[in-house]
């Protein structure tokens, strides 16, 4: 079968759509005239940012050698919150191109791709790119790649996806090392990798096929769902839609299944021919780390937001949601990311494509509480309990990689973050620290911090470890002796003070004057560790009229205001805008 399937895989900026970019010309997929930067990231997003978010498929036809070859590549993006759309592709295909900056080497994310390419057990092509602007460094990233690869440095290709330089070399390469997909007996069987929404052909499911072949208008069946499906149209990606007669054993393609409803096409289900069959092996579950809760805003609606969040699922399979209710800010969604990024692409891409207004909470992660009754775990910062008898935290397990002149100040960092080194390897020009340190930390401006300390050449990596016991308590926010729950979070105990009069002054700031005083509380445990109060408004003596008057009567004027601000402060309640939520809950 002259069939390659392969990945682009790299650390985030290192040049995989620019090589895509190159690929797509050497192969004449796309017109020299219709070629622009970045041709198969689809969102704006994703060329304003430089950074691939989605994954994206192509096909091309490659003759080498005498022999005609249809080549599948899938663009992946390399930031680590994104690793579970890398993590899909790879399990699409039989090779991968693992490309290397030459200006920076290799670094965290490059060698977590890597790991991840070799249990998938992938045929893994090595290549260092930018060698236009880095020839003079370019020799250590071949050694180091090399070495990563076990190789021999002739078998690294060095390429310049900018000019093309090599792109020709690295290609033929592919073609020679990366197996074909294997002939397999059986009736037919693909795996969706990937999902689309489209107005008129329903949603699009992205398949790997394994065996047999599909056809328009046959019967199928999607096995997750239980779901008989005939499907409107089969085709490729070139990269825009291309219909075709059928779909064969190891091909990449697309299914238009007609389907309406986003939760009958899943990510890693089986699509069979006819009714039955035997599922092939899926993907695990995405485990969300961070929880924030989206609330809708001025003339956005529930409804609105929650379908939203479905047509994203379709195309973010790691998103998770379910209903969540705010006393102050209504019905809303509790949605889990895979990180701070993944929250930040995801809030832009509702206000983009989906013209939406919407309010968040304060991020939060899953404790496990321990009490008298057992153990359970809390997401929700107004369901923590106030005396646990212990609270144990999720823990991850970080690579580090920095250059060694900034191995001082990011050491440093361990004070502000509780981050624990536990080992330290010595790469030559660069140094990889091994680590522990929990979750919140990460949320709590870690990469920020870490780009300072390195003038931004260190990165990082990292996956979810065992849970270690924490030291947390939970923060309220009280206005006129009501909690607020939107405002309730679960801090770390050193932070906690500091936290709580930050809060209390921000609110003093934000709030209206009302006819009755306001304090404004942070509480821990029944304790009040911060407060502020703000007075209520007055009338001056003379406020009272011309005609109200000698001081008497002035005086007995007061009293009576006095009395019914007393009165109406004991059945006050303080109603908070969207306003000053928007402001309060902003980093």
């Amino acid at each position: 079968m002259n069939i390659r399937n392969f990945v682009i895989i790299a650390h985030v900026d290192h040049g995989k759509s620019t090589l895509a970019d190159r690929l797509l010309e050497v192969t004449g997929t796309v017109e020299s005239r219709r070629m622009r930067p970045q041709y198969l990231d689809q969102l704006d997003l994703e060329r304003e940012r430089g950074i691939t978010i989605k994954m994206a498929p192509v096909r091309m036809r490659y003759s080498s050698g005498g022999e005609d070859y249809i080549l599948n590549l899938i663009d992946t993006p390399g930031h680590s919150d994104f690793a579970y759309e890398v993590s899909r592709a790879l399990a699409a295909v039989e090779g991968a191109i693992l490309l290397v900056d030459a200006t920076k080497g290799i670094q965290a994310q490059t060698l977590s791709n890597y790991r991840q390419a070799k249990a998938s057990g992938l045929e893994v092509v090595g290549a260092v790119n930018k060698i236009d602007i880095a020839a003079g460094r370019a020799d250590q990233a071949v050694l180091d790649l090399a070495g990563l690869l076990e190789t021999d440095p002739s078998e690294i290709f060095r390429i310049s996806g900018k000019t093309g330089e090599g792109v020709a070399e690295l290609l033929k390469a592919v073609i020679r090392r990366v197996p074909p997909p294997q002939k397999k007996d059986g009736g037919g069987r693909a795996l969706i990798f990937d999902s689309l929404y489209d107005d008129h052909k329903g949603i699009l499911a992205y398949v790997r096929v394994r065996e047999g072949t599909f056809r328009p208008f046959e019967n199928s069946h999607l096995m997750a769902a239980d779901t008989d499906v005939r499907f409107k149209e089969v085709g490729y990606f070139l990269p825009q839609l291309r219909p075709a007669e059928a779909l064969g054993p190891g091909e990449i393609g697309y299914f238009a299944t007609g389907l309406k409803e986003p939760a009958l096409v899943k990510i890693g289900d089986t699509v069979v021919c006819g009714s039955r069959g035997e599922a092939l092996p899926g993907y695990r579950e995405a485990a969300p780390v961070v929880f924030i809760s989206f609330y809708p805003d001025q003339a956005t609606e529930f409804d609105d937001l929650k379908r939203a969040f479905e047509r994203l699922r379709l195309t973010d399979a790691a998103l998770s949601f379910e209903p969540d209710a705010n006393e102050a800010l209504g019905r809303g969604l509790k949605v889990g990311f895979l990180g701070k990024l993944h929250f930040e692409i995801t809030a832009t891409r509702l206000t983009r494509e989906f013209n939406l207004d919407f309010l968040t909470s304060f991020p939060s992660i899953a404790y496990r509480v321990m009490e008298r009754g057992g153990s359970r775990i809390v997401s929700d910062a107004h369901d923590f309990p106030e005396n646990p008898d212990k609270v144990f935290q999720p823990m991850i397990k970080i690579e580090l990689l920095t250059p060694s002149q900034y191995l001082n100040p990011v050491l440093n960092l361990q004070r502000v973050f509780d981050f624990t080194v536990e080992e330290v390897k010595n790469l030559g020009e660069h140094v990889l620290l091994l680590g522990r340190m929990p979750l919140m930390e990460l949320i709590r401006d870690f990469d920020d911090q870490l780009k300072s300390a390195s003038a931004g050449f260190a990165s990082f990596s990292y996956e979810l470890a065992e849970e270690a016991e924490s030291d947390v308590e939970k923060l309220e926010i009280l206005v006129a002796g009501e909690v607020v729950p939107a405002l309730t979070r679960v801090v770390f105990r050193k932070d906690i003070e500091r936290e709580g009069r930050a809060t209390v002054d921000r609110l003093k700031k934000l709030l209206p004057g009302q006819q009755f005083s306001q304090a404004i509380q942070a509480r821990v445990r029944g304790r009040i560790i911060a407060r502020e109060t703000i007075p209520a408004l007055k009338k001056k003596l003379g406020d009272f009229g011309k005609n109200s008057g000698d001081r008497t009567r002035k005086m007995k004027l007061w009293q009576k205001q006095k009395r019914g601000k007393e009165k109406l402060q004991q059945s006050a309640k303080v109603n908070i805008s969207a306003e000053v939520f928007r402001e309060i809950l902003k980093k």
